[in-house]
């Protein structure tokens, strides 16, 4: 999978966010996109799921050399970020099992095998609405990162967690972010510490 911007900008009212981004994003590379907060990574990280569009420039995601249409982009993209609500309603097996109905998990894992890696088994008949932000985080982060998709991204993954959450984060990738196009919005280095690319909001704003 790979993703090519094109003079991509984005603006809001009379403010530009960023200007004139020119990238190409590949498989089985770990990008970070870096940043101070309020500079639009949040914003950015949108535009690559497909939930925003440019103000200017286009987007080509293509497959095995072959263009991608637009409206099947979310098909293959997997995405945690703070601001992504889990239904507070359903239980932690609930929340699972419907996940599953949009987006499979990968090969090997199911929700009995998604709760033993988040050890959470004394939760499984427990409301998310009860969990501590931590769990809810991890669950997200589970969710997204064990989804069978070409496309991951992250923005401020280890959000709301402890050091032993963040070790956790990180084992998380190693086991199921491998041969996926993976990118992580943050300005927090343990998040995006196995990147090997990195872009900076910052240098487009002019």
């Amino acid at each position: 999978m790979e993703i090519e911007l094109r003079e991509v900008a984005k603006r809001y009212r009379f403010e530009w966010i960023f200007k004139n981004i020119n990238y190409h994003f590949q498989s089985q590379h770990r990008y970070a996109i870096l940043g101070n907060n309020g500079t639009g990574k949040s914003t950015f990280l949108k535009i690559l799921s497909g939930h925003l569009t440019p103000s200017r420039g286009k987007i080509i995601f293509t497959q095995y050399g072959d263009a991608l249409d637009i409206e099947k982009v979310y098909e293959h993209v997997a995405y945690a970020a703070p601001y992504i609500d889990l239904i507070e309603e359903f239980t932690l097996k609930e929340a699972i099992d419907f996940h599953q109905k949009f987006k499979p998990l990968q090969t090997g894992l199911d929700t009995d095998k998604l709760i033993e890696i988040l050890g959470f088994k004394k939760s499984i008949n427990k409301e998310v609405k009860f969990f501590s932000s931590g769990m809810k985080q991890r669950l997200k982060l589970a969710l997204a990162i064990g989804s069978k998709t070409d496309i991951l991204l992250l923005d401020e993954p280890t959000t709301n967690l402890d050091q032993q959450g963040m070790e956790w984060y990180q084992q998380l990738l190693d086991n199921y972010a491998n041969n996926r196009l993976l990118i992580i919005a943050s300005n927090v280095e343990a998040d995006y510490q196995r990147c090997d690319h990195f872009l900076n909001i910052m240098d487009f704003k002019k």
